[in-house]
């Protein structure tokens, strides 16, 4: 049984179609959409472009087709869809319906919105292209970058080194290093001064270490400090008043109060004549 179209293709059905076109002339949509006027044209060719977008969206799923051919019906598909959003803001114009506000949007197969990149989209196969699925692949998402305060909890005397002697591994190492670098620095000015002697030259007098403390003077000191470990020494670096001193402060200090609370001033001046009379 022959489908649809194939009956539509017969020559009979041709002649039958040019018979009911006799005498009439098929009319073009217009180049611009500013050029027509009239409400009902408009919305006739919107559906017209409707109409074209619906066979080539349909076309292009055939993966098929080849390259080229696939990349030319979705130019193709864009050209008209700028085409019928000219004819949506006529229509507008003319006063009918906002069809960009009110319009259904355009989905694919799935049911998800058609990708596209800067207003130019893709459609069925040209998706899979080559250089076009790279547009729509997600990036991966960057790590969350760390606070500041989550940094500082692992910031602790360890990270600054303090404790790299607790391990009893460092010390030993950096003495014994010590004593070493010592060694050499003496045995290389030991041979400058005996270079010198040799040729004769005038060496400099060795300077006195006035550091330096002899065996039993320092055992004599690690004595003392033993015996002065129990008892706790105090430097006054400002002199300290007596107990008798404090008293006597305080005692004054009560006497001129209840002279400021009980006595009038002219018996405080009175008293005050009579202590530089008798000179106290």
């Amino acid at each position: 049984m022959a489908r649809n179209a194939e009956k539509a293709m017969t020559a009979l059905a041709r002649f039958r179609q040019a018979q009911l076109e006799d005498g009439k002339v098929k009319e073009r949509r217009p180049f611009l959409a500013s050029e027509c006027n009239e409400l009902p044209k408009a919305e006739k060719w919107r559906r017209q472009i409707i109409g074209e977008i619906s066979k080539k969206v349909a076309q292009i799923q055939n993966a098929g087709l080849g390259e080229f051919k696939i990349r030319d019906l979705n130019d193709e598909i864009n050209k008209l869809l700028r085409e019928k959003g000219h004819w949506e803001v006529r229509i507008k114009e003319l006063g009918g319906p906002d069809y960009a506000r009110i319009g259904p949007k355009m989905l694919d197969h799935e049911g998800k919105e058609v990708p596209g990149n800067r207003g130019y989209k893709y459609f069925g196969a040209a998706k899979d292209l080559p250089g076009v699925r790279e547009l729509f692949e997600k990036e991966p998402v960057p790590p969350p970058r760390k606070t500041r305060a989550e940094l500082m909890k692992d910031i602790d005397a360890e990270y600054y080194g303090y404790r790299d002697e607790d391990d009893g591994v460092l010390v030993p190492l950096e003495q014994e290093y010590e004593k070493q670098v010592i060694a050499e620095a003496v045995k290389k000015w030991k041979a400058e001064r005996e270079n010198q002697l040799a040729r004769g030259e005038k060496v400099e007098e060795e300077d006195v270490n006035i550091y330096a403390v002899n065996d039993k003077e320092s055992d004599d000191e690690g004595d003392k400090e033993k015996e002065d470990e129990g008892q706790q020494t105090f430097i006054a670096h400002v002199p300290v008043p007596s107990q008798q001193e404090i008293e006597e402060a305080l005692v004054r200090r009560k006497k001129m109060e209840l002279l400021q609370k009980y006595a009038s001033e002219t018996l405080m001046a009175q008293s005050e004549e009579a202590k530089c009379l008798l000179g106290i």
